[in-house]
C-alpha cells in the first residue's frame, strides 16, 4: 500500500500546540517511563538502587491539550474507583534516530510541555498481581493531558526547577527535576536502543512521590518551574 491509497475512513491526527507558532506538533507515539522518581518508586514498591528503567505506551490520542489560563474539564473514567495523578515533564522529540548517544540526545528535543499520566490505579494494580499487561490501567482516553509545547530556545532544557501538583489548592507532589533516576537524555537514550524515535514522539518523562485519588468535583493544578500550569477539574464520567 501506498500514502497515495484513498483511505476507508477519516482518521483525526491528535496535535499539540507550540507556542508562539501557528504551526502545530503531530504526536506520532507516547512514551512514558515508569518509577522514575526514587522515592515514587518506593512508594510504588520497588528499589530504585537495583532496576534498570523501563517504558510503557499510551496511543497517540490520548492526549488531552490543556491551554494556559483555562481549567479544562476531564470526565472521571469507567471503570475504575481509584483514578491517580501523575505529574510529569513532558519531552517532545523533533529530529529521529536509533541508538542515539546520551551526550547528544537533547539534539533531539523540540521543546518541552506540562503533563499528567492519569492513571486506573486499581486497575493497574489488578493486573500487576496477575502478571498481565496493565495498559487497561494507563492507557485510556484522555489518560494523558498536556499543556502546549514550548521550545528549547524559549525555556532551555529544564533540570533542576521545581516539579508539584495541587489538588484543590492543597500541594499533593513537590519534588524537583533533578531527582530523576534517569535523565531525559537518559531516556531517550535508552528508548532509542529499542525503538526508531521519531519527530512527533513524546516522552513523559516520569513522576515524583505521593500520587493519590480524585473524584469528580477536584481540581487539579500542575507545575512545572518555566513552564504554565496546567489545571484540570475532574467532572462525572463522560
Amino acid at each position: 500500500m501506498t500514502g497515495t491509497s484513498p483511505l476507508l475512513f477519516p482518521v483525526p491526527r491528535p496535535v499539540v500546540p507550540v507556542v508562539g507558532e501557528d504551526a502545530v506538533f503531530p504526536v506520532h507515539r507516547i512514551y512514558c517511563i515508569g518509577r522514575n522518581y526514587a522515592a515514587h518508586a518506593r512508594e510504588m514498591g520497588s528499589d530504585p538502587t537495583r532496576e534498570p528503567p523501563f517504558f510503557f505506551q499510551k496511543p497517540a490520542d490520548a492526549v488531552q491539550v490543556v491551554m494556559p489560563g483555562t481549567v479544562a474539564d476531564h470526565p472521571y473514567p469507567t471503570l475504575t474507583s481509584n483514578y491517580h495523578y501523575e505529574v510529569e515533564l513532558v519531552a517532545a522529540i523533533g529530529v529521529g534516530g536509533r541508538d542515539i548517544p546520551a551526550d547528544r540526545a537533547l539534539d533531539h528535543v523540540l521543546g518541552y510541555a506540562v503533563g499528567l499520566d492519569m492513571t486506573r490505579r486499581d486497575l493497574q494494580r489488578a493486573m500487576g498481581d496477575i502478571k498481565k499487561p496493565w495498559e487497561i490501567g494507563k492507557a485510556f482516553d484522555r489518560s494523558a493531558p498536556i499543556g502546549p509545547l514550548h521550545r528549547v530556545g524559549l525555556v532551555g532544557h529544564p533540570a533542576g526547577g521545581a516539579i508539584t501538583l495541587a489538588v484543590n489548592g492543597e500541594i499533593k507532589q513537590s519534588s524537583t527535576l533533578d531527582q530523576m533516576i534517569w535523565s531525559v537524555a537518559e531516556q531517550i537514550a535508552n528508548l532509542s536502543r529499542a525503538f526508531a524515535l521519531l519527530p512527533g514522539d513524546l516522552i513523559y518523562t516520569g513522576t515524583p512521590e505521593n500520587v493519590g485519588p480524585v473524584v469528580p468535583g477536584d481540581v487539579i493544578t500542575a507545575h512545572v518551574d518555566g513552564l504554565p500550569d496546567l489545571s484540570l477539574r475532574i467532572t462525572e464520567r463522560g
